[in-house]
């Protein structure tokens, strides 16, 4: 049964992360449990890892166990009834937050073995795919702290606001294309206008779940941000004139909302210090929702309207104008966004191509990275035949990762190697190119929702021309950003050096022993503990 597997799934995740006590917050996104931990020495990376389901970990602001789309969703809720379980049965046996349990009922450390027996190569000929998965996790942990910057955090805030609404432009994306290919061969023309209330309805109001989002992430109240997001969307806005113009409803988009639900919180914030408490319960939102809507109706949807205006028309033109150079930009550069956390940024803008055009131009692009990312790993598989280690990471990650789901592949096999990260974003450069040049000839590529990649973006693309053309231009572009990323891995992407250290069988390889100690080099490029032709591109 599905829920059993997942049950299952779940009960294995909980004692590899330290147990439910380990445990402050959980929640989930498009493909990742994300977990909050308080003793991150608790948790087994490794044994987390092998576990079937699990298609990678990431170590950012939480722990985050990569499941894959769909299967997230469902583990989540096994996941948080056996931790609810965990703690209503034994709430005096969890482990205590300052350091390991001192019980029996976690698995002590292994005791470290005497010198006399194996110890680990310093500085082995052959990597094996662990190594390499846990020097991409060193990197990625150097790129987190680096991340750590007051713009970085104000991003993954913004980033928070909007995953928790992926799942519903992707369903209402994907209706959105069904009624369109209903209407196009004009099928069941009764249905048309029930698919077409279904597939707008939550765009209308996706204004008043932003503010709300927002108002929840800066520490407000999230219904009052909600309320002032709600005056963007009334319809009788209309009879009220800015700056010499008569507002229209939706003018600003989450634009305004995301700034109306940030002012909201400020006076909300200021109203609870200066207002006496007896009177809290009424003035505080009484002033929020008057102060806020006032600036919001006189001020924000005017200048907020404009910013979304010059977003969307600043797109069409760039790719209008310079398609194919943008493409190679963007999809080029879009894996290096992603380490230095600045594809949050994308977000709102995406977001707002989609409330303007029904679709997003520039996601369809960025996707071409995912597809760089898959070439250069098939060759990378094809380049090491006798690496059964690596050869197996890639196999079971590669599914995934034409799904969209790179990140198995990412830090697990071309970032610690170093060289083909480089090369898979020469791949995704040549696919955005690709695609980008169409949108300068004029078949606009788009798709009507943010979340999926590779294949599991085909439901939502979406373009000015017939869907056969636009699908036609997208699968092509994947096809350019697979060919180009593995033949630029596979003829640059490893050298001589690597290729002689890495083609090789770990498992097979003799250890070392304390009589007989692995050579090291003196003066050796690499960290202590870093395999030998490894390192950050």
């Amino acid at each position: 049964m599905p829920e059993d597997k997942n049950c299952a799934t779940a009960a294995a995740i909980l004692p590899l992360v330290g147990g439910a006590g380990n445990l402050t917050s959980i929640a989930h996104c498009m493909t990742r449990l994300r977990l909050g931990i308080q003793d991150r020495s608790l948790v087994q990376d490794e044994a987390l890892k092998a576990l079937p389901a699990v298609m990678g970990v990431v170590e950012d602001d939480t722990y985050q166990i990569v499941l894959g789309p769909g299967t997230v969703a469902r583990v989540t809720p096994e996941f948080e009834r056996l931790v609810a379980e965990s703690r209503a049965m034994a709430p005096t046996t969890e482990p205590e937050p300052t350091g390991p349990p001192l019980t029996s009922e976690t698995t002590a450390p292994a005791p470290t073995p005497p010198a006399t027996t194996q110890p680990p190569p310093t500085s082995p000929a052959t990597p094996t795919a662990e190594e390499l998965a846990a020097h991409g996790a060193a990197l990625k942990a150097r790129q987190k702290s680096r991340n750590a910057t007051p713009v970085k955090l104000f991003l993954r805030r913004i980033a928070n606001i909007f995953v928790p609404l992926i799942p519903a432009l992707i369903g209402c994306g994907i209706i959105a294309g069904i009624n369109g290919l209903l209407t196009n061969l004009g099928w069941l023309p009764s249905v048309v206008p029930a698919l077409a209330a279904m597939a707008s309805g939550f765009m209308s109001l996706i204004a008043v779940f932003v503010g709300y989002n927002t108002a929840k992430e800066f520490g407000g109240t999230p219904i009052l941000g909600g309320a002032v997001a709600a005056v963007i969307v009334f319809p009788s806005v209309t009879h009220i004139t800015a700056f010499g113009q008569h507002l229209s409803p939706g003018q600003g988009g989450v634009l305004g909302a995301l700034a109306a639900a940030l002012l909201a919180v400020q006076v909300e914030k200021w109203c609870r210090k200066a207002v006496p408490e007896a009177l809290d319960v009424l003035l505080t939102p009484t002033l929020t929702v008057l102060v806020t809507g006032l600036v919001t109706l006189f001020g924000l949807m005017f200048v907020a309207g404009e910013a979304a205006t010059a977003i969307g028309t600043g797109a069409n033109w760039l790719l209008a104008h310079g398609g194919a150079f943008a493409g190679l930009i963007l999809g080029g550069l879009f894996l290096p966004l992603v380490m230095l956390g600045l594809h949050q940024a994308l977000i709102p803008l995406h977001t707002t191509l989609i409330e303007q055009q029904g679709y997003t131009v520039l996601l369809p692009i960025l996707a071409m990275a995912g597809a760089g990312q898959v070439g250069a790993a098939i060759a990378v598989y094809l380049r090491l035949p006798r690496n059964r280690s690596i050869r197996r990471t890639i196999k079971s990650a590669l599914p995934a990762g034409f799904l969209g789901v790179g990140e198995p592949l990412i830090y697990g096999v071309s970032l610690p190697l170093g060289r083909p990260f480089i090369t898979a974003c020469l791949g995704g450069a040549c696919g955005g190119a690709f695609v980008g040049l169409f949108n300068q000839l004029g078949d606009a590529v788009g798709s009507t929702a943010i979340g999926p990649s590779g294949w599991a973006l085909f439901p939502l693309v979406k373009g000015n021309h017939t869907l056969a053309t636009t699908l036609t231009v997208y699968a092509l572009g994947l096809a350019v950003g697979y060919l180009a990323g593995f033949l630029a891995t596979y003829f640059f992407g490893l050298s001589k050096q690597m290729r002689a250290e890495l083609n090789a069988d770990p498992d097979s390889a003799p250890t070392p022993t304390a009589a007989e100690p692995a050579p090291t080099t003196a003066g050796s490029a690499t960290a202590p503990g870093t395999p030998a032709g490894l390192g950050a591109p």
